[in-house]
């Protein structure tokens, strides 16, 4: 059972790793504040169908599963 909780710590951390390389950068700077930053674009609208959400979802869930797996690893190793 402990190498089971191991095994899954290992695997969660790479996956939390890769979620988070993989994001977008955010680097507007400046842009955004010297030139405005409320723009109505299709990805604005439609923030919630766009790659950059889905990291974002991926990101937290794999955080709080390796969180969890964490506090099981604790109380059953």
């Amino acid at each position: 059972m402990g190498t089971f909780f191991v095994v899954m710590e290992f695997i969660l951390a790479i996956l939390l790793i890769a979620f988070v390389l993989l994001q977008p950068s955010k680097q507007d700077g400046l842009r955004g504040f010297i030139g405005g930053g409320a723009q109505d674009t299709f990805f604005s609208k439609n923030k919630g169908r766009t790659s950059e959400m889905m990291f974002a979802r991926g990101t937290v869930i794999v955080a709080v599963l390796l969180a969890v797996n964490t506090i099981f690893m604790h109380y059953f190793v």
